[in-house]
């Protein structure tokens, strides 16, 4: 279970890639991984390639950090969701919410 961070080039897309379980163990770091945008930044990935597990509170963390962020980004993307994980982003209504791929 780990969480890394990547900035593109230009500054302007973040990616969050989480490896193993997304839960609870994961709050802070997870907050700090967004906590200081670069100005330039207007796109945040949540990249779940990775990521085998996830519960209830990854996906509170995951509004939490579309409430903290509001408008200063553009959208937030969660990206290369496995089956099960997009099934549980789907009943929850996310996709309602972010972009999902």
């Amino acid at each position: 279970m780990s969480l890394s961070t990547t900035a593109s080039s230009d500054g302007k897309v973040l990616t969050i890639q989480i490896r193993g379980k997304f839960d609870f163990n994961l709050v802070q770091s997870f907050r700090q991984a967004y906590a200081e945008l670069h100005e330039n930044t207007k796109k945040v990935v949540v990249d779940l390639r990775d990521t085998d597990y996830m519960d209830s509170s990854a996906l509170g963390m995951l509004l939490n950090m579309k409430k903290t962020l509001g408008t200063s980004v553009d959208s937030i993307q969660i990206s290369n969701c496995r089956p099960q994980l997009k099934k549980i982003l789907q009943i929850s209504r996310f996709d309602k919410k972010f972009e999902i791929d």
